[in-house]
């Protein structure tokens, strides 16, 4: 060897670079278009979900603070007519904002007070009722095809009461999270009253804020989106408060005609299960039916579900078109679903935000895809259903 390197070796660096003298494994032009395309599909999807899956995770992680907000935005969502109906009567906003709250307050203690004294009055009359209730119940194991005799039924009886004396524990542990889950509530109230105030106090000047954390090229679509999506949950808001109204006095009054006890408790509780769309309803007005049949018997029963059938028919077919138009249309197998996977994830108020948070990523969606800020036009299309105001025939 005379030390002299062969120049058409070359060096590792040249070799690696020289796609003619390296092993290729592309196999891109023997895989069909198809399949590339699904490919390219599934990894961003797959991107996606996982950001979508860190995003729920950290919202569940900071329930506390993430669930007094939305209950915050809710609350201001309804408030918002009433509010700025008074800064339009040049109130000042100290002003309006003071006579919202105590508005509000006074609303939530009127309809609690109303239910403890109806319990407190009719508690006697219940209790007897109840008795009568499980006596009929009683009477009917031993009559009816299951033909169980006296002594069964308390041995069945008897076996209840000792498993929840064996599960002490369990009750025990269960009443200390449920102090502690009051706890909670306590403080998430006081922090959502605090986020309400601030909202309607300078909820523009956090607004700007927040779009001062976009580039600047991106503040203008930002801004139409979130303008439009909060204007859709106003209306949502509305529609929901106009529903649960509706329902609450038209079935809560089905039952005192009918005679079934608790009358007004039913129809806070039909009124507050509303705000869930739908599904809300179904549940209450099941419950209320239920409670007739236990108290009354069961042409009572089916009285009282005849009444809840057709105050939902009149409300959702008659005075809700009526009143609020073309506003919020929402199909029901889209309620459902969204309901159902909101209260997978985070329980009951999953269920209570989770039309409100689709309606407002909708439209957000709908905004942004079809560059509404460019022509200034209300956002066109619908995602997943219709949330936007739309014209009436015969209006221009």
């Amino acid at each position: 060897m005379d030390g002299s390197e062969d120049p058409r070796r070359g060096s590792l660096f040249d070799a690696l670079r020289d796609r003619r003298r390296v092993v290729s494994t592309d196999l891109t032009d023997s895989i069909p278009r198809g399949l590339r395309i699904a490919t390219a599909y599934a990894w961003r999807f797959l991107l996606i979900a996982a950001a979508i899956g860190v995003g729920i995770w950290l919202v569940i992680q900071l329930k506390l603070l993430v669930i007094p907000l939305l209950v915050a935005i809710l609350l201001s969502a309804l408030l918002w007519p009433f509010f700025t109906l008074m800064l339009r009567h040049r109130f000042p906003r100290w002003l309006a904002i003071v006579i919202s709250l105590l508005t509000t307050m006074a609303v939530v203690s009127a309809l609690v007070w109303l239910v403890v004294w109806q319990i407190s009055r009719e508690l006697p009359r219940v209790q007897t009722r109840t008795v009568e209730a499980f006596e009929r119940f009683r009477q009917y194991l031993i009559d009816g095809p299951l033909h169980l005799t006296s002594q069964q039924i308390d041995d069945l009886l008897g076996e209840g009461w000792q498993f929840l004396q064996d599960q002490a524990s369990v009750v025990w542990s269960g009443a200390l999270a449920f102090g502690t889950t009051i706890g909670h509530v306590g403080a998430g109230a006081l922090l959502a009253l605090f986020i309400l105030i601030t909202l309607l106090a300078d909820g523009g000047g956090i607004w700007k804020w927040t779009l001062r954390l976009f580039p600047r090229r991106a503040r203008r679509p930002v801004d139409g989106a979130g303008r439009a999506g909060w204007r859709t949950v106003v209306m949502y808001a509305r529609t929901q408060l106009l529903v649960a109204t509706i329902d609450a006095v038209g079935i809560g009054l089905g039952a005192f005609l009918l005679g079934v006890p608790l009358a007004i408790p039913i129809a806070v509780l039909v009124f507050l299960g509303a705000f869930v769309p739908f599904v809300g309803a179904i549940v209450t007005g099941a419950i209320a039916v239920f409670i007739a049949l236990v108290y009354n018997g069961p042409w009572i029963a089916l009285w009282m579900l005849v009444v809840v059938l057709v105050v939902q028919q009149v409300e959702s077919h008659i005075l809700q078109p009526i009143l609020m138009g073309a506003a919020v249309k929402v199909h029901p197998l889209a309620v459902v679903l969204v309901v159902a996977g909101g209260a997978m994830i985070a329980g009951i108020p999953g269920a209570l935000f989770a039309v409100p948070l689709a309606a407002f990523v909708n439209v957000v969606a709908v905004y942004l895809g079809s560059r509404a800020w460019e022509s200034g036009n209300a956002p066109q299309g619908d995602l997943i259903w219709s949330t936007v105001p739309r014209t009436k025939k015969g209006r221009s």
